[in-house]
């Protein structure tokens, strides 16, 4: 799923009030890719943040995770990044996108 920039604009002020809810160490992207898509299927719309210890740059990480994990990613500042793919469960209330 291909995002417009109209709906990266949306998901970008979405993740402003989140608080990062992966945390990527030195064990690397592998380590966290259950984590991860077990957040996207309960929320979308994850943050994700690396340590500094993990030797990995946070651009190459996002794309590492979001290829794992099928999703897409939103945007990435210092060494956060956010992480958006659509859930399956109908008990989640879906982000709406423009």
């Amino acid at each position: 799923m291909e995002l417009t920039g109209s709906q990266i604009r949306q998901l970008r002020s979405l993740c402003n009030s989140l608080k990062p809810t992966v945390t990527i160490g030195r064990a690397g992207v592998e380590a966290v890719v259950e984590a991860a898509d077990a957040s996207l299927e309960a929320h979308e719309l994850v943050k994700c943040s690396v340590q500094n210890n993990s030797g990995l740059d946070a651009r190459d990480a996002a794309i590492a995770l979001s290829r794992l994990t099928h999703s897409e990613v939103v945007q990435v500042i210092g060494h956060k990044f956010s992480l958006y793919r659509e859930t399956s469960r109908d008990d989640v209330e879906k982000i709406k996108l423009v």
